[in-house]
């Protein structure tokens, strides 16, 4: 049907061009963002208004990142009889995304043409907000090479107005506080992401602007002796947000994602002191050798990737690999585009019970959401697993489980941009390696609309419904 229509929506196209350009000398066409400031969890309204009728034009977004990269999505319209684009209301015809969705301009980003290969896009400083540059162009075709013919700036933000910031070392333990605005105290999350390198805080911040205090946990670049040693450093960082004279010390929750998951499930099934009220787990990841620091049992996972592997132009570096490895590694995937899953061996490391995190132990609800096409890690049998180990305790109606069709392991909050394949940084190295998350783009943006909305009802749930719980926002 495109290529019978094309000829008919070419000539419509020059003739709304010549239009709108003799249109523009008296009543230019106009692009407003409504609010165009606003938090990243947010939707936003674009409006084109004083178009000709029919007229077929393009809505163009575009980011330029803190690692200087271009980000860019686009939607091809159609005016109304009125000369109104409306992209909540109106339906997409073709681009990075298609039919209606209001927020498609920024989960549909994508790096622009000739960009670096395996980019992710995440905010570095969280005090200023994500610009996003939004134009509209005339025709469906070419439309890059067009002067916009009007636009409007977004910004997207993090932190919302009021909340406070606060580097935090002290007792050994590295990190970033975010409070809320109001006289408190709150309720509070201990907030760990993966094993990614680098402190991220742009969670933790978003969460402080729904009400929480929230500790964003610098645990990978530490340097520990021992397990024992390790694992204090969790309990301390614990005790300083529970002591912390705006916290409620009884409604601590922890959230973790990825490696995260891993350290919240450990650190809730065996330490003494730290006790959660409630903990959020993404795509979910209970493997932890007993005896064993995080940091080594994230090396076992590593070390498979730093093998000489040679797929067409990748190339990893060459180390000595034990004969426990090698057995495991040859269950690791390649795609077509030679991006490396840990899946597949994941499956074969948490097939092994004394591999796993004895989750029947806890005893706080706890949340797991998890994409089920996630290429990364067995997150969906990791929930099993714990679903059965939980049942078999009686203690099954302390969980609950999201699991998303078509969803990867890169979970983030509601209209970030969906990343199948990215650069990752091993561990106490600066090798990179392009690693398999999966997900389809559309299904994984619809599930991070849709966890998030559920993590904000389980913390408000388990955090903030109690007498006790006195919170002035």
């Amino acid at each position: 049907m495109w290529s019978v229509t094309r000829p008919l929506l070419q000539e419509c196209t020059l003739a709304c061009y010549r239009l709108l350009s003799a249109m523009t000398q008296a009543v230019p066409p106009i692009l407003s963002i409504t609010p165009s400031r606003a938090l990243v969890d947010e939707k936003f309204q674009v409006l084109v208004e004083n178009l000709p009728p029919g007229c077929p034009v393009t809505l163009h977004s575009l980011h330029h990142s803190e690692d200087k990269d271009d980000w860019e999505a686009y939607g091809h319209y159609v005016s109304d009889h009125r000369g109104v684009v409306s992209v909540t209301e109106d339906l997409s015809f073709g681009g990075t995304y298609t039919g209606k969705e209001p927020m498609g301009l920024l989960w549909s980003m994508r790096p622009v043409p000739g960009s670096r290969e395996g980019l992710r896009l995440r905010k570095i400083n969280v005090c200023t907000p994500m610009l996003v540059n939004i134009s509209v162009h005339s025709g469906h075709e070419d439309f890059r090479d067009r002067t916009p013919l009007a636009s409007a700036l977004a910004e997207r933000w993090y932190m919302a107005p009021g909340v406070k910031r606060i580097d935090i070392n002290k007792q050994g333990v590295q990190g970033t506080l975010f409070i809320p605005p109001g006289p408190g105290p709150f309720p509070t999350l201990l907030d760990m992401w993966g094993g990614g390198v680098g402190l991220l805080e742009y969670r933790s911040a978003l969460l402080a602007s729904r009400g929480y205090v929230s500790f964003s946990l610098d645990y990978l670049r530490s340097e520990h002796l021992s397990a024992d040693v390790e694992f204090k450093y969790f309990e301390t960082a614990f005790n300083i947000i529970r002591n912390h004279p705006q916290v409620i010390p009884d409604r601590v929750g922890i959230l973790g994602i990825s490696l995260g998951s891993t350290v919240a499930f450990n650190l809730t099934a065996y330490s003494t002191i730290i006790k959660p009220r409630c903990i959020v787990c993404i795509s979910s990841n209970h493997y932890h050798p007993p005896g064993t620091t995080l940091k080594a049992g994230f090396k076992i996972l590593s070390k498979y990737v730093l093998l000489t592997v040679c797929h067409e132009n990748l190339m990893i570096i060459q180390i000595i690999v034990t004969n426990m490895y090698h057995r495991h590694f040859h269950k690791a995937h390649f795609d077509e585009n030679n991006y490396m899953s840990w899946r597949s061996f994941g499956l074969d490391l948490i097939a092994d019970p004394s591999n796993n995190v004895e989750v029947g132990r806890i005893n706080c609800p706890m949340l797991l959401v998890n994409g089920c096409d996630d290429q990364n890690w067995p997150t969906v049998e990791t929930a099993e697993e714990v679903a059965r180990l939980l049942r078999e305790g009686g203690k099954e109606h302390l969980l609950s489980r999201l699991a998303y069709p078509g969803a990867g392991h890169l979970i983030e909050p509601p209209f970030s941009p969906h990343f199948r394949a990215t650069k990752f940084i091993i561990l106490n190295s600066k090798k990179k390696v392009i690693l398999l998350w999966g997900g389809h783009t559309k299904a994984h943006s619809d599930a991070q609309e849709d966890s998030w909305r559920k993590i904000l009802s389980f913390l408000q749930l388990h955090l903030y419904h109690s007498p006790s719980v006195k919170a002035k926002l």
